[in-house]
């Protein structure tokens, strides 16, 4: 039984008006997320690195989309070999579990912590200098850097990464 186009138009016109305040719900079969594009990607990375230069730092950047696959990275001359996988494993952590890898690791740190075995996983990097990026509060990225002494001083890069694309990412 066709329908006619005519007596669509009044679906087709509610769906149109409340389409973007409809809310998905668990059992719809798709959902729409934001993702960080890659030339945000590459500025949150560039200026992640050039914090890090600032201060003296040889370091590695690595921006992820939200499920930790990496986006962009980025390794400055200097800096070991090792902070390649550890900027990537910073990033994909801190997508994965949604906070900080300070934070997690310093949770995960206490004896009591139910969810320890997460450290055994492979790939999994729990020092400090992982961060998600958030964006109207959806997780839209993630950023890791390592290769600053201390996972403290690669924080302190990584947010400035996430800060120079606030502006962009705002919606």
């Amino acid at each position: 039984m066709a329908v006619g186009v005519m007596a669509l138009r009044p679906l087709l016109a509610a769906v149109l008006l409340l389409g973007p305040a409809v809310v998905a719900r668990a059992d719809e079969p798709t959902w729409t997320r934001r993702i960080i594009a890659p030339d945000t990607a590459l500025k949150a990375a560039q200026a992640a690195l050039a914090e890090c230069r600032k201060r003296g730092w040889q370091a590695a950047v690595t921006v992820s989309d939200p499920s930790g696959l990496a986006l962009v990275t980025l390794r400055d001359r200097f800096a070991g070999w090792h902070t390649l996988e550890a900027a990537t494993g910073k990033a994909r952590t801190a997508a994965s579990w949604r906070e900080a890898t300070s934070t997690l690791a310093a949770r995960l740190a206490r004896p009591d912590a139910a969810e320890r075995a997460i450290v055994n996983v492979p790939g999994v990097v729990m020092v400090g200098g992982g961060m998600p990026i958030e964006a109207a509060g959806q997780q839209v990225g993630a950023i890791g850097v390592s290769g600053a002494p201390g996972g403290d001083n690669d924080d302190i890069c990584a947010k400035a990464g996430i800060e120079a694309v606030a502006a962009d990412i705002a919606f």
